[in-house]
């Protein structure tokens, strides 16, 4: 709950922002001269591409979500096996042996959206970020029925 509110307090912030930088870039555009409308059109295509972003972001968390919860509903998502340093942070030795398990699942089913999944958790446990959002788009991909981009 709490990573929730954060998001939403972090898009809104975003969008407040975007929308300030987009009336600046209005008002630059009225001011009629070639330099001004010149830069008034380039501060606009910085929240347009801000806004694309986080709109892109958000459908992905939106459907990441909902795959946890059809997988949750199933009985399927990964159990927390994995070891804590004193601090509460994983255990990298203790991740990279779920990791090994995970990818193991992952090749020998490569078409199952859960594999993917479980592997897209196990590589933020590793904390291998880029990964695991390939791997959970992957997930989201096989599960929506649409072609997978290797």
């Amino acid at each position: 709950m709490r990573a929730k509110i954060t998001y939403l307090v972090t898009a809104a912030v975003l969008v407040f922002y975007f929308v300030l930088v987009g009336s600046r870039g209005v008002m630059l555009i009225q001011t009629g001269t070639l330099v001004t409308v010149t830069f008034g059109v380039a501060v606009l295509i910085l929240p347009v591409i801000g806004l694309w972003f986080l709109w892109k972001n958000t459908q992905f968390v939106r459907r990441a979500n909902q795959l946890a919860a059809e997988l949750e509903a199933e009985g399927g998502l990964p159990v927390d096996e994995l070891r804590r340093l004193p601090s509460g942070r994983i255990d990298r030795e203790s991740a990279d042996e779920v990791f090994t398990r995970r990818k193991a699942e992952t090749e020998a089913a490569p078409d199952d959206w859960r594999s993917w999944f479980r592997l897209a958790v196990a590589y933020h446990d590793a904390r291998d970020t880029p990964r695991a959002r390939k791997a959970m788009q992957r997930a989201i991909a096989l599960h929506d029925g649409r072609p997978v981009q290797v």
